[in-house]
């Protein structure tokens, strides 16, 4: 198996008439590494992964793909294999004629075909299968030929393009481990779009953020999550509480925000310090399992006083919806200890937060799903 070889975007802008579909993409992928590009349906991620396979060429800037400029060079010069959504494996061969046929294409005999088709059917965890129809497997076991089947082209990367968007929640969870467990033992570069947060973060060396066209942010999955760049980001990436209002306090690493839940102490996420001042309209985001119920009389920074509207029980957390001051609505989660969450709707609660993991960010745009 060839070794992961680097992926550069270098000021790569595509556009489709007047429509601006990326918009100046600068992203440096190094060989061997797992790397995810996130973001909600339309915001070109997509779009840059066929950048990449040579089926569209950039309006501005370059592709290079081991240190080589990829300018004029078609899908099937390129040192790459692509994953597509509906995996387009052949229904008429058996499994291992799937696996092996671009070495088919290639000219290569029977036997040796036959023979790195069970190499790859042994990497896959699907010993003992190459005789099967692709009818006769599951949905994750296609899944896999279809991986091995793109390996078998000996590409120094690997384009995944939403893999895993039709199998159900249990055998995409498996399927990540499995993917990531793949790339790791191959080492070779992958390139995954996704819109789903849960497999970026679990999977990925490290993941763009893009919005409408626009890298947000690139960085690993707990940065992205810890300390978004934008509100874009803080508000797509997982789940967070959203309380809008004014600075009214700085220090080097920390704000007060004036909001309608009463002043908020906060970090300020590091892409934007020594950028804020006072007065400026800013977002204070805090994730729902950073609250918790304060204790009885307990006194300092980081608490609102909320009454309880709702609670939901999803079995490893209870989920507690609240109503702040000034009609702010606020999640809380709490981890399921085998005793009931401790609140019943009507009840007025402080609630508390470490001031730490609230992260302030200039007022910005939103993600609407």
């Amino acid at each position: 198996m060839s070794a992961g070889v680097g992926v550069e975007l270098d000021n790569v802008w595509i556009r489709f008439g007047n429509f601006i579909a990326v918009r100046e993409a600068n992203v440096n992928i190094a060989g061997g590494e797992f790397f995810s590009f996130l973001g909600p349906s339309g915001c070109g991620k997509t779009t840059i992964l066929r950048a990449v396979s040579g089926f569209l060429e950039p309006s501005d800037g370059n592709v290079r793909i081991g240190g080589r400029d990829m300018a004029g060079i078609g899908p099937n010069q390129r040192p790459t294999a692509l994953i597509f959504q509906n995996l387009a494996l052949f229904p008429l061969m058996k499994v291992w004629e799937n696996i092996a046929f671009s070495m088919e294409v290639r000219g290569v005999a029977s036997a040796e075909r036959r023979k790195r088709a069970e190499e790859l059917l042994e990497l896959i965890a699907l010993p003992g299968q190459g005789d099967k129809m692709v009818s006769e497997l599951s949905g994750g076991q296609r899944q896999r030929v279809a991986i091995a089947r793109a390996l078998c082209a000996q590409p120094d990367v690997l384009l995944l393009d939403e893999p895993l968007s039709a199998l159900d929640l249990k055998l995409r969870q498996h399927m990540r481990t499995e993917l990531r467990s793949i790339q790791k033992q191959v080492g070779i570069t992958f390139i995954y779009i996704t819109h789903d947060q849960g497999e970026a973060l679990t999977m990925s060396d490290n993941v763009a953020v893009m919005r409408a066209g626009v890298i947000d942010q690139i960085a690993d999955g707990q940065t992205i999550y810890d300390d978004p760049s934008t509100s874009f980001v803080a508000s797509f990436v997982g789940e967070n509480n959203m309380f809008r209002g004014t600075v009214k306090k700085l220090t080097k690493d920390a704000a007060v925000v004036a909001t309608d839940a009463g002043e908020l102490d906060a970090r300020i996420a590091s892409s934007v310090k020594g950028e804020l001042k006072s007065g400026d309209d800013a977002m204070v985001f805090i994730r729902p399992e950073a609250f918790g119920v304060a204790e009885a009389g307990a006194r300092g920074k980081g608490r609102i006083k909320a009454m309880v509207e709702n609670e939901e029980f999803e079995g490893q957390s209870y989920h507690v919806f609240l109503n702040g001051p000034g009609d702010t609505h606020i999640k809380m989660s709490l981890v399921n200890t085998g005793r009931t969450s401790g609140s019943a709707v009507g009840d007025n609660l402080t609630i508390a937060y470490d001031t730490k993991q609230a992260v302030v960010l200039p007022a910005g745009e939103l993600a609407s799903e």
